[in-house]
């Protein structure tokens, strides 16, 4: 084995100095991190045995003694800093590296892998450089369903290296040469919680990263139970993996605490025993790394593909439960409209009507959640949209709740459906008003919102400038178990009868549907933060005054309505409904048969089609309409939640269901329009 230190050999003065001496160096070499201490000359002092396996540098280059700029050199080399004038890029380096200066940086290597690499002055000695591979960290990123299983790997991997390696490490412990300050220093530039606890399970060595974890200072950390250290509870969790390790068993586990802030936080150790001479075990090595934003980013993915599955069968189901409220809406709008109303009939009617109409506000409900209902974005100056709220807002709290609004004292524009977003602030406010029911204080606080590449990652939007929205209220707050389940469809905390369960899930689905995302934060008997954001556009450019619309007299004569619909009552309804209106109407059930009927009767002179038919769907009939006859206004209808036109397909009227006389009535003005006066009108 080649010497790895150029400093005088320190003998250590007792056995106890002896025994730490080496646990220390034990950490040293069995870490996954690369390490090297370089002088102040810089030439390289000292290495872990990962510097030769991470960074694939070979053993007659890394020697104590080596200058620093050779490595940069046979870096060069083998392309990986990329091309360039060899000599000025090592001399810039080499400028930037005797300035010995802290500093952070990540490179990606030509095979692929990942370095994050860190280096830490040791004052009047040299510098301590660290490189760890990160390709898994940032591979996890995107496949965080992997990850757990990944780790575990790792995990295995590194406790083998750790038992392989600590009889190798005694038998080199008497040519290393460095003295007790200098390792810790080097302990505590590495990034993972690192400590030593012996057998009656008492912290003997923490570094920096444990005990600041944890909210110790080193002094108070040694010598502290693991109890004392983790708390009642988190050390039941432990308990068990401890019991084993007694054994003589290497464990690992996952284990979550909270914090001083009150934050919920997590862990996953290794824990290493350690035997002693005479039989049993001695003391433990714990390897420990924070995993608590790896656990957000895997609760966030199972909530967003569970909110995408709900999503994906409420579109599913909307074109079925359209075209059954299209029946019935329609069929008792035109009894109503029949029946003489002295008779009573009226009693039995409207509420069967408004029924169907609520039912109609459900299912859209139900698409604002799944984000499938068609938004109308445009740019909307927040701060006067929530200042036009007040009064709103003051009617639908009770007096006992005071308003306060943080606005922005510059002009905010955010790319959003204005009614859409005044529709989840008031949701927010109601639900802040239940939470008070003794009174209390409502904030709406806006503000501009940078959002950076690595966090945009953790709230899965782009990065860019958004628009802030913090809703916020000081009553009972809600449990921490309840908070993944918020935003699901038909979850509701308050008492049956008194919430749909919607309001959440639709202003959940607003929101992510307008490329935004929210979050909420809730502490029992303190009250609930709600904040999301949306992002944020330019002000609109003035538009000039828009002339007064044509009006189209749809009474001056009925032409020839050819209806296609493959639902027989379906077709039924809007056939009477076009009666009403006036239009005579032939019918076809498919598109098959109405290209025929198109060939061949002239005087049709107005085309109703549903959007999806088997074998020849609307757009595809409308296409073949309009190859046929260019100028022939059609009309498209669709039970489904969106009934957009393809990108580059000419733009076509659409009419979503159910509708009533009336709408059919002002989607057929839209239709003929472009081709009055020669072309049909509506009666």
């Amino acid at each position: 084995m080649i010497a790895r230190i150029a400093t005088p050999f320190i003998k250590p003065s007792s056995p106890e100095e002896l025994r730490r001496y080496d646990l220390l160096l034990a950490g040293f070499d069995l870490l996954d991190q690369a390490i090297a201490v370089f002088d102040a000359t810089p030439k390289l002092v000292t290495w872990n045995k990962a510097l030769l396996r991470l960074l694939d540098f070979p053993e007659d280059l890394v020697r104590v003694g080596t200058p620093f700029e050779e490595f940069l050199r046979f870096n060069f080399q083998r392309g990986e800093y990329g091309s360039g004038d060899v000599e000025r890029l090592i001399a810039e380096r080499m400028a930037s590296v005797r300035a010995f200066q802290p500093h952070n940086a990540e490179r990606t290597r030509p095979n692929g892998q990942v370095l994050a690499i860190r280096g830490v002055p040791i004052p009047n000695l040299g510098f301590v450089s660290l490189w760890t591979d990160i390709t898994e960290q940032r591979r996890y990123e995107r496949l965080i369903e992997s990850q757990n299983a990944e780790l575990e790997t790792r995990v295995r991997a590194r406790t083998a290296e750790l038992e392989a390696a600590t009889a190798r490490l005694d038998a080199l412990a008497g040519q290393l040469s460095r003295s007790e300050e200098r390792l810790r220093l080097i302990m505590d530039a590495i990034p993972a919680l690192i400590a030593y606890v012996d057998a009656g399970e008492r912290y003997r060595f923490a570094n920096r990263g444990y005990t600041e974890w944890f909210g110790f200072n080193r002094d108070a950390i040694v010598g502290r139970s693991i109890e004392e250290v983790f708390g009642v509870e988190a050390y039941a969790q432990i308990k068990p993996y401890l019991d084993q390790a007694a054994t003589g068993e290497q464990v690992s586990y996952e284990y979550s605490r909270t914090n001083a802030a009150g934050k919920q936080v997590y862990a996953r150790s290794a824990v290493v025993p350690e035997a002693s001479v005479a039989g049993g075990v001695q003391g433990y090595f714990v390897l420990s790394i924070d995993i608590t934003e790896q656990k957000a980013s895997q609760a966030a993915l199972i909530q967003a593909q569970k909110m995408e599955a709900v999503g994906q069968l409420t579109g599913g189901l909307a074109h079925d439960f359209n075209n059954l409220l299209t029946i019935i809406t329609g069929n008792l709008a035109t009894l109503q409209d029949k029946l003489p109303a002295h008779r009573g009939y009226e009693d039995y009617l409207a509420p069967a009507l408004s029924a169907a109409r609520r039912g109609t506000e459900l299912i859209r409900r139900l698409l604002t959640f799944s984000r499938q209902q068609p938004l109308e974005p445009s740019p909307v100056e927040v701060g006067a949209l929530v200042h036009g709220m007040t009064q709103l807002l003051s009617r639908s709290l009770t007096e006992r709740i005071a308003i306060h609004l943080e606005l922005p004292t510059e002009k905010l524009y955010a790319l959003v459906d204005p009614h859409q977003l005044e529709n989840a602030l008031l949701n927010l406010a109601i639900n802040a008003r239940d939470a008070m029911p003794e009174g209390g204080e409502l904030r709406i606080a806006v503000a501009r919102r940078h959002v950076s590449a690595s966090l945009a990652l953790l709230v899965e939007v782009p990065a860019g400038e958004y628009v802030q929205f913090d809703v916020s209220d000081t009553g009972t707050g809600i449990p921490p178990e309840l908070l993944p389940r918020l935003f699901e469809p038909f979850f509701t905390t308050k008492a049956f009868g008194t919430g749909s369960g919607l309001g959440l899930a639709m202003v959940y689905g607003f929101i992510r549907q307008s490329g935004g995302n929210i979050r909420i934060l809730s502490t029992p008997g303190k009250g609930t933060n709600v904040r999301f954001i949306v992002p944020m556009t330019a002000a609109p450019a003035a538009r000039p005054a828009a002339p007064p619309p044509e009006t189209i007299d749809l009474a001056a004569e009925s032409r020839l309505v050819l209806l296609v619909e493959d639902e027989p009552e379906v077709r039924k309804v809007i056939r009477q409904q076009l009666t009403e209106l006036g239009f005579p109407v032939i019918e076809a059930a498919n598109g098959f048969e109405a290209r025929a009927m198109l060939e061949a009767v002239e005087d049709i002179a107005l085309l109703v089609s549903d959007t999806v038919m088997p074998a020849m769907g609307g757009r595809e009939l409308a296409a073949a309409a309009r190859s046929l006859r260019p100028t022939l206004p059609i009309l498209l209808i669709t039970g489904y939640a969106t009934g957009d036109a393809p990108p580059g397909t000419p733009y076509i009227p659409t009419l979503r269901k159910p509708f009533d006389r009336a709408a059919l009535a002002a989607a057929i003005r839209s239709a003929v329009a472009p081709f009055a006066p020669s072309e049909p009108t509506a009666p």
